[in-house]
């Protein structure tokens, strides 16, 4: 059955997006490939993730590189999902991530924002054991 396998992350840095996502994140590096002209192919994911995960990919020019930390206007784009939120987000304060706002419980389950590097916006998420991921009337 198809799947999404990759999204790709513009990012300014391949070793400074590598440390964040690994060191405070959580995530795992699956991939680092040098390629050419100083071209890598970074891949990030949470661990244990069989599907999706997430390119980092360098902006190669000034058009892209106005778009780091805006590649969704503003909204949150990217939804981490947990099954133990407060471990999750506890470590990742721990770690310098930048969180939005304290963690709030929603009728879809428990969340906070918290900010990139960059400053693109993500959902640490808990849902509810009765909510499917992108079940409607969840986080957007």
């Amino acid at each position: 059955m198809p799947h999404l396998g990759l999204v790709t992350l513009v990012v300014r840095d391949y070793d400074e997006a590598i440390a964040f996502y690994v060191n405070a994140v959580g995530f795992d590096l699956r991939e680092d490939t040098c390629l050419e002209d100083g071209k890598r192919w970074v891949v990030v994911a949470p661990p244990g993730a069989r599907e999706t995960a997430v390119l980092l990919a360098r902006a190669a020019t000034p058009s892209q590189e106005v778009h780091v930390g805006q590649q969704t206007g503003g909204r949150v784009g990217w939804f981490l999902n947990t099954e133990e939120f407060d471990r999750d987000y506890e470590r990742m304060c721990s770690a310098g991530v930048v969180f939005e706002e304290p963690p709030r419980h929603e009728s879809y389950g428990k969340v906070a924002v918290f900010q990139d590097l960059y400053g693109n916006r993500w959902d640490l998420l808990e849902l509810r054991p009765d909510r499917a991921p992108g079940q409607a009337g969840g986080p957007a």
